[in-house]
């Protein structure tokens, strides 16, 4: 039976009618720059398209172009976002984002500057002349996307914010709706069962496929039975408010193993991906089994916004949870791997998790983040916060083991992470960070440390990077903490999920 819930949108609108929409006041300039870009997007994804199809015998060849063409639309759909919202507000705008503007644009527009390098990464990785004709116009679409960050205003369009919260919800919301709103548990629409007793016994075709509805105003919940899915799961962009529900982090598990050494690009190679904005994942684990010596082999990828995993096992070896873009929460999930386990551009805060290092190949050295900020403007980063930080049982029981295991490296430029009130056990290596390469980006990223605690916590020999601090404010701290880092009190009391707004635990 469908739910007759609201989605925290309608509910936004409906309780709202006094709220000003008023469309805030932009230059000429920043929307010629967005109207430019789309242009710009248009004509290089139809050079990309006319290669599609054509290359099915080259897995990462025919895997990248797929890639691209996925990844200059979502970078369209972003922009369509942001140009809709600041123009005349409509069910449609609002529906889009958090309802601050600004938060919700400079989220849009660093998204869809990453879009483009993760398009000539995988591009690059198949040694095609498909890269080099590409290069070009991607390259022109991402300075585009840097400038029109650059012209948002920087105190953001002032009015009303929705920051002031009572009782978890925005103070508009009156008592009788609050209550409401928290006893409202919301109905199964149907049910994934391997045994044949649900009405699916498979996730992609119940999640992916036509049974979940496109562009969804309110919350379609999918509940996934105890068992191994063997398989790959992509929920697509127009996949809106999906919410899978399982029987627990070790009774229901998605499982798969395709791998960047197999032929797989590391976008593709996702056991579980997701791009509809507003999904939530309670109570499952997604894995990919392909191994240390499969190398990149990805478990989930998320570019959904405003997206929630509440105790979920996302489990690999390298490159296990590709935080791809856009805004996300983490609560209660347990993480391993081994090089750059926790990789991508998005804005994701990562809170009361279990982050667990693997046994890596005897060449390789452990890194748990390996965050994508490349423009110094982008909202993005990683933030683990209230996070128990250790070996995993394989590498703590191993012989003779040398791994040596860091906190995160650079892999862009203007790499961001921040590690605050987290138990770091000893398996860290005093120094803290490492080196992407040479002294690249140790001036400009920006490594941050608050308040931690345990064997691997002190910072006496930690990196001299002028990119890396020690916070010692805990108003500067605060600027990494979910209220602020994601906006999280306009977004998360409606999804359920328990959260810590501030610093206190």
């Amino acid at each position: 039976m469908a739910s007759c819930t609201f989605s925290p949108i309608i509910i936004f609108l409906l309780l709202s009618p006094s709220l000003s929409l008023s469309a805030p006041t932009m230059s000429s300039g920043f929307l010629s720059t967005l109207h430019s870009t789309i242009n710009h997007i248009q004509q290089v994804s139809s050079i990309v398209s006319t290669f599609a199809g054509t290359f099915d015998g080259d897995l990462r060849l025919s895997s990248a172009i797929s890639d691209c063409l996925d990844l200059l639309d979502f970078s369209s759909d972003e922009l369509s976002w942001s140009l809709s919202s600041v123009g005349a507000a409509t069910t449609a705008s609002v529906m889009s984002g958090t309802g601050d503007r600004h938060a919700d644009l400079r989220s849009w527009l660093s998204a869809a500057l990453g879009n483009q390098d993760t398009c000539k990464e995988s591009l690059s990785s198949t040694g095609s002349l498909l890269a080099s004709l590409a290069s070009d116009g991607l390259d022109t679409i991402t300075s585009l996307l840097s400038q029109g960050i650059r012209q948002l205003p920087a105190g953001g369009f002032g009015g009303r914010r929705l920051r002031r919260l009572v009782g978890g919800f925005p103070r508009w919301v009156t008592v009788a709706h609050r209550r409401l709103l928290q006893a409202a548990v919301a109905a199964v629409d149907l049910t994934v069962a391997k045994d044949g007793s649900g009405n699916y016994t498979t996730v992609a075709v119940s999640a992916a496929g036509e049974a979940a509805p496109a562009e969804s105003g309110r919350r379609f919940v999918i509940y996934v039975k105890r068992g191994v899915y063997v398989e790959n799961v992509e929920i697509k962009k127009k996949k809106w408010n999906l919410m899978l529900v399982g029987d627990g982090m070790n009774e229901t598990i998605i499982s798969g193993s395709r791998n960047f050494v197999d032929g797989w690009t590391t976008f593709r190679s996702a056991t579980f991906a997701v791009a509809g904005k507003g999904f939530i994942a309670r109570d499952i684990t997604f894995e990919n089994t392909a191994g240390a010596s499969k190398h990149q082999a990805v478990a989930l990828r998320s570019d959904s916004d405003l997206s929630v995993f509440y105790r979920c096992g996302i489990l690999g070896y390298q490159d296990t949870l590709y935080a791809h873009s856009l805004r996300q929460f983490y609560r209660e999930c347990r993480i391993s791997g081994t090089v750059d386990f926790i990789f991508g551009n998005a804005a994701a805060v990562l809170q009361n998790c279990q982050i667990l290092s693997r046994l890596p190949l005897p060449d390789q050295k452990n890194t748990i983040t390996a965050q994508g900020r490349k423009d110094p403007d982008q909202n993005t980063g990683f933030v683990l916060q209230f996070c128990n930080i250790t070996a995993d049982v394989d590498l703590s029981n191993a012989k003779n083991s040398f791994t040596q295991t860091y906190l995160g490296r650079p892999w862009k430029e203007y790499s961001q992470t921040a590690i605050l009130q987290s138990y770091i056990d000893g398996s860290i290596r005093p120094e803290g960070w490492l080196p992407w390469n040479g002294d690249f980006a140790l001036s400009t990223l920006n490594y941050a440390e608050y308040m931690n605690f345990g064997p691997g916590s002190g910072v006496g020999g930690r990196v001299k990077w002028p990119g890396y601090h020690v916070i010692n404010s805990s108003v500067q701290a605060a600027n990494f903490t979910v209220s602020q880092f994601i906006e999280g009190n306009l977004w998360l009391p409606s999804t359920g999920v328990k959260y810590t707004a501030g610093l206190e635990v």
